[in-house]
């Protein structure tokens, strides 16, 4: 079978007779797995129309919708890049995004077309713009240089082979989710696809093709990826798309409809849900798996889930460099608190600034090897040369290992602070924090004191917001579960923290905002 993963994933269950089983339903539309491969086909006979050919870079600028799926296979079939970016985006950021990918091709959902338009204005090598109506409806009254999106797929001569390609051939790109900056580029090959398949996807989450998966986190990072699109695929699963804001009503009336078996988000929404009142099963008689990723996952939030909804969170780590989870608690073998143990294919060690290992209880940076590690940044050379170290991977988390091998995230290493000689990690704070029943989310940052010297600074989004914080409660609070000189000496309630779409908090952004109030007064 040629190295091209849109054969493995999509067209192997065409040829075992899998074609019939449904693969993707929207609100509106769903897939099977014919349809799909069909729908593929389409979408690269599209875009090799527009004059798009091998290796040119396609932006896919869609909510999560069937067209997503059918556009990101099309493109690899053509042996095009697909570049799913961020729907959040200001036009100004995707602006900036087609620029530095050089794409030629631009497919955004309909809703988005008038930031597209200004993006696109400035982005030289773009050759095509196409507008996908959620629904799939053709559109009329297109403004001139846009072309529909589902007229082009009826238009379409089907590209129905695959073109032929390396594993070890750059498949498709994802951005950094900018969680300490400006996202970089990520280039994956095709066989990292069925690596974090047949590793996390298979061995730790166990997932079957009896399956119906929903993941709240988006298609268009690779958390969300892995989630629904391409472990559902490995087995022949289905997957639930949610175009819209992951609320917590809007999820848990897709979690009543559908009853999906395995749930994917961020410790964020976990939160949210357990505030608005989840219930057994988080709506669905037949959950059984459920993951969290993109941030830490506080003890006491894993807990209060498990109590309420029934179902253990299986909390990990992954990363955009190594397309998904690496590390993770499993079925069985769940220690809240921790990011869990390496997953089976992986290997992880923690080092210090020199990049030696560091005994089991000291912080230092993680690394981490596997088989999905991407090929590097796009034009970031030195970047690239920083975090991609032979085999190893450079995380830029600080963690430690305890005596049992579980590991314990401490925080990016740039948030790492120390107060009296002592290492605090922010994210000790913030569990401690968010275990106090007062508190929705919290974020950690360094704040220096009159005397000029570093101590923790707490922002805290309250659970109740009509209700005003007690700062020494919670002060006395973090002193009896995370030690007497790591309490926040300054508390302030906010209505949100900043995040990036993953829901990794932006305390960079924090910190900003305390030196332009320091230069203030």
């Amino acid at each position: 079978m040629s190295g091209n993963a849109v054969r493995w994933f999509l067209d192997r269950h065409v040829e075992e007779s899998r074609g019939d089983r449904t693969a993707f339903t929207d609100p509106w539309r769903s897939l099977t797995y014919a349809g799909l491969q069909e729908a593929s086909a389409r979408a690269a006979g599209a875009l090799a129309a527009a004059g798009i050919t091998p290796e040119r870079r396609v932006v896919l600028w869609l909510l999560d919708t069937v067209d997503f799926p059918a556009l990101f296979w099309g493109a690899i079939r053509l042996g095009a890049v697909p570049v799913p970016v961020n729907t959040l985006l200001t036009a100004a950021q995707l602006a900036d995004l087609l620029r530095d990918s050089a794409a030629e091709a631009l497919v955004v959902s309909a809703p988005l077309l008038p930031s597209a338009l200004e993006a696109a204005a400035g982005a030289r090598r773009l050759r095509a713009l196409f507008s996908a109506a959620p629904e799939g409806a053709p559109q009329a009254g297109l403004p001139a240089g846009v072309r529909d999106w589902a007229a082009a797929l009826a238009a379409a001569e089907p590209h129905r082979h695959a073109e032929e390609a390396s594993p070890d051939q750059v498949a498709f790109w994802l951005y950094s989710s900018g969680s300490t900056g400006i996202p970089k580029g990520v280039k994956h090959v095709h066989a990292a696809l069925r690596a974090t398949a047949e590793t996390y996807g298979a061995r730790v989450l166990g997932i079957r093709e009896d399956d119906v998966c929903f993941s709240a986190a988006k298609l268009f990072f690779a958390y969300g990826l892995g989630n629904a699109l391409t472990f559902p695929m490995s087995v022949g699963a289905r997957s639930v798309l949610l175009p819209d804001r992951p609320t917590p009503q809007a999820v848990l009336e897709v979690m009543a409809r559908h009853r999906p078996t395995i749930f994917y988000a961020v410790p964020t929404l976990y939160a949210a849900l357990l505030a608005a009142g989840v219930g057994r099963g988080a709506g669905s008689d037949r959950l059984r798996r459920c993951v969290s990723a993109g941030e830490a996952l506080p003890e006491a939030l894993g807990r209060r889930w498990a109590e309420e909804v029934g179902v253990d969170i299986l909390d990990g780590i992954g990363s955009t460099e190594m397309l998904h989870i690496f590390l993770s608690n499993r079925p069985g073998m769940v220690r809240y608190g921790t990011s869990g143990v390496p997953v089976p294919g992986y290997e992880a060690k923690i080092v210090d600034a020199e990049g030696d290992p560091v005994p089991d209880g000291e912080p230092g940076e993680l690394w981490v090897r596997g088989p999905s590690a991407a090929e590097g940044y796009w034009n970031r050379r030195e970047r690239s040369r920083l975090t991609f170290r032979g085999e190893w991977t450079a995380t830029g988390d600080t963690y430690i290992r305890d005596p049992e091998g579980f590991f314990v995230y401490q925080g990016r290493n740039d948030d790492m602070f120390k107060v009296s000689g002592i290492w605090v990690s922010p994210f000790e704070v913030e569990a401690a924090l968010v275990a106090h029943p007062a508190v929705l989310e919290a974020a950690v940052v360094a704040r220096r004191d009159a005397d000029g010297l570093v101590k923790p600074m707490a922002f805290v989004v309250p659970r109740d917001p009509s209700r005003p914080l007690d700062a020494a409660a919670l002060q006395a609070h973090v002193k009896a579960i995370a030690g007497p000189w790591k309490y926040p000496r300054w508390i302030e309630a906010v209505e949100e923290l900043p995040k990036t779409p993953t829901g990794k908090i932006q305390r960079f952004r924090l910190r900003e905002r305390l030196t332009e109030a320091e230069r203030a007064a």
